[in-house]
């Protein structure tokens, strides 16, 4: 019978994929209603949820792709892929209004440039910190510390190994979530009450998930501006950081 159960799960890996999302979601925000009474997003929980999964997955099964490698769990690893993580970021933009969006001009394009350098700049001194030297290294840490989107791109544009990816993606992680919970206690400190201000801080902040999460937990009508910058900042990160940001990073060390 377990045997029979299995093959169904195998078989159907995407409807499988769908089911334990939901529970994590669901999970996830119910932790965060009962037990921070909204004030840590319930993404920012799923996303430590996942994290955990993901370690688990890869434990049992001494993989290298988290639950994704538990063979009827396989369908985890499209549902979390690339093409719906892109068409999620694209949906959410849609609900943006471009009139605003004109708005934020060059404070906005400024706000991605700014981010951009500042996060690398930080990534490179933590990567120096702990003993990388190597310019390849240092960019790959530096560009993850942009977004765990960018690491990866940058890495495997300059020949960095997968270690050195790894460390990229777990700094962007960590960046992600520390914006996603920060995010709902800063925003009456800076002002973040106004589509104008979502935008400046999408550009400054980058990571679309801990943006979008944290103005999801400030209010749900600042979602699709943050995400529009923070979008157009990944792009702007896999652009520069295997480039001039490499270059200026192998010209100082």
């Amino acid at each position: 019978m377990l045997d029979i159960i299995l093959g169904v799960f195998t078989d159907n890996g995407l409807v499988m994929a769908f089911l334990v999302i939901g529970i994590t979601m669901w999970l996830a925000y119910l932790i965060s209603n009962k037990l921070t009474k909204g004030r840590i997003h319930g993404s920012a929980i799923a996303i430590v949820l996942g994290l955990v999964l993901a370690y688990i997955g890869g434990v049992a099964t001494d993989g290298s792709k988290g639950l994704s490698d538990v063979s009827f769990l396989a369908g985890v690893g499209f549902l979390g892929g690339s093409m719906l993580r892109d068409f999620a970021i694209v949906a959410t933009s849609f609900g943006a209004n471009f009139d605003e969006i004109k708005k934020a001009g060059f404070r906005g394009i400024i706000s991605l440039f700014v981010g951009v350098l500042l996060s690398f700049v930080v990534g490179v001194i933590f990567a120096f910190m702990f003993g990388y030297t190597d310019p390849v290294d240092m960019t790959t840490i530096g560009a993850g510390t942009v977004t765990y989107i960018v690491g990866p791109v940058t890495g495997a544009a300059l020949g960095a190994s997968s270690e050195i990816i790894a460390i990229s993606i777990a700094a962007g992680l960590v960046k992600s979530v520390l914006v996603m919970i920060s995010t709902p206690f800063v925003a009456k400190y800076i002002g973040l009450n106004n589509p104008m201000s979502a935008m400046v801080f999408g550009g400054l902040m980058g990571t679309t998930s801990g943006v979008t999460g944290g103005l999801a937990a400030t209010d749900p009508k600042l979602v699709p501006y943050g995400a529009v910058t923070a979008t157009f900042y990944t792009g702007l990160g896999c652009l520069l950081a295997p480039t001039i940001l490499f270059l200026i990073t192998d010209m100082i060390f």
